[in-house]
């Protein structure tokens, strides 16, 4: 298995799980959680997110077809998710409820769909096609360090930007976040609806 270790296909799979997971683009998601009090727990989303990972990894296809859903419905009900949250950053509201029994935003919404969103595990799928699994898996441990190390210093970014510039930001993104979401909606329910047919 070590023997199959490739830098460039490591390289390869970090760059794209890196553009998919986007996390220097949820730090104003981030930013937003926290100023609504909700406890973010690095170590705790990180870890949820990399099971998540791992477990749909290897048992992605054969878990939804356990449920009877195919990969453009799970994509659909992430881009659900992620539309309540852009319409929170947007309007100012709370919506998801902080009910984590004490978990805060770190299971909900950052471990998923923020860090392992439909996007991000289904490309993790897609992967196995033309790489190791051992480079994926390497590729997979990085991007969810370096989001552990975002996450653990959301304060010093906090600070670096100022309430204002975070305060533009959280609009500017919400709306970002709100089209991607239609996208990813949109894209998907049109293969569901297809399949049906």
């Amino acid at each position: 298995m070590f023997s199959e270790i490739n830098f460039v296909e490591i390289v390869s799979a970090f760059v794209v799980l890196f553009a998919i997971i986007d996390v220097t683009g949820s730090i104003p998601i981030f930013l937003s959680l926290k100023n609504q009090q909700k406890s973010i727990k690095p170590w705790q989303a990180c870890l949820a997110s990399l099971v998540l990972f791992v477990v749909f990894f290897y048992s992605g296809d054969a878990l939804l077809k356990l449920f009877g859903v195919d990969s453009a419905s799970f994509a659909v009900a992430g881009a659900l998710v992620i539309f309540i949250l852009a319409l929170e950053m947007v309007l100012g509201i709370e919506i998801i409820k902080n009910e984590g029994g004490g978990n805060g935003a770190s299971i909900v919404p950052i471990a998923f769909p923020l860090i392992a969103g439909p996007g991000a595990l289904t490309a993790l799928l897609s992967l196995r096609a033309d790489h190791a699994v051992i480079n994926i898996l390497i590729a997979l441990l990085l991007n969810v360090l370096f989001a552990f190390i975002v996450l653990a210093s959301i304060d010093k970014i906090e600070k670096v930007l100022g309430k204002a510039t975070i305060f533009i930001l959280r609009k500017f993104f919400g709306v970002i976040l709100l089209a991607l979401a239609v996208n990813m909606f949109v894209d998907n329910l049109a293969t569901v609806i297809a399949s049906l047919n």
